[in-house]
């Protein structure tokens, strides 16, 4: 009993990491129907910045995300202006529009090696190995941090999109593009301001990860497919999808450690996947708003 609780506990922690590393793909996917495939290369430099900083400033990671989060939102705003307004735009994902943004992963990823080599990197602090008591049970200091920043920012991204004009503006443009035109809204600025806000949730993700595991330039390139089944899994355009996706998810991988060996893990998240796509293809909340319509 006490080792089911300890790997649950563990599975709700890992969800606000999932949640944070997923809202950024869900808004811009939402705004401009672009499935961002810089991502992975997005958590793996925003991981490397926190690495420089804390080696050569020492500066605490934590406390560099005032830095990196608004960075990397101005980053986003620039490639979104230079690059990715110039694709097409259409109702689903065009391969012009992937090519870009794989394009885009391809430089990132290239440019890391040829700063930092490819050697594996890692960020210890003073508090790395340290332990909380919660329960009864031992839970590392770092992960509960993660947890609570990222869950700090998801209560700050919701107040954003329902209180600020800005904010409803990104909803109503997920929504329904030319109507947002025919009322005024510049929505060439709106979609810049969205792609620069995902761009800084994944920067966000990339630093909290970099905390908890050692990183390579290839760094991130499991977690942006993780991040697509939570998408898929929560029902693409929905933020709160994506709380319930990471959710089940982060379980569904924990708990099936205690039954399967740790290798085939990274299994779990594909065939949730397949199962989605064929017997839920609107995700979860999809399928709760379909049953309360019946």
């Amino acid at each position: 009993m006490t080792d089911l609780l300890s790997v649950t506990v563990s599975g709700l922690l890992l969800a606000g990491l999932y949640a944070t590393m997923s809202y950024g793909l869900t808004m811009i996917y939402g705004v401009m129907k672009i499935i961002n495939l810089s991502q992975a290369g997005t958590f793996m430099l925003a991981a490397y910045v926190a690495f420089t900083l804390f080696t050569y400033l020492g500066l605490d990671p934590m406390l560099s995300l005032v830095i990196i989060v608004p960075a990397f939102f101005l980053f986003g705003m620039l490639l979104q202006r230079l690059f990715v307004s110039r694709v097409p735009l259409a109702n689903t994902p065009t391969l012009p529009s992937l090519l870009l943004l794989f394009g885009i992963w391809l430089v990132l990823q290239n440019l890391a090696y040829m700063i930092w080599t490819g050697d594996d990197r890692s960020i210890l602090t003073s508090y790395t190995y340290s332990t909380i008591n919660f329960l009864g049970l031992q839970l590392s200091f770092t992960r509960v941090m993660v947890f609570l920043i990222g869950l700090l920012a998801l209560f700050a991204l919701q107040a954003f999109l329902t209180r600020t004009y800005t904010g409803k503006a990104i909803r109503a443009l997920t929504q329904n593009r030319p109507a947002c035109m025919l009322v005024g809204i510049d929505v060439d600025r709106i979609a810049m301001l969205a792609f620069g806000i995902g761009v800084a949730f994944d920067a966000l993700a990339g630093t909290l990860m970099s905390l908890l595991y050692a990183f390579t330039p290839a760094f991130g390139n499991t977690f942006m497919l993780k991040a697509f089944v939570i998408i898929v899994l929560g029902g693409l355009q929905n933020y709160y999808g994506v709380a319930i996706g990471a959710l089940v998810l982060a379980l569904v991988e924990s708990w099936a450690v205690m039954f399967m060996p740790a290798s085939l893990q990274p299994a779990i998240a594909y065939t949730l996947l397949v199962i989605v796509l064929v017997l839920m293809p609107r995700g979860i909340t999809g399928l709760l708003e379909g049953r309360r319509t019946v």
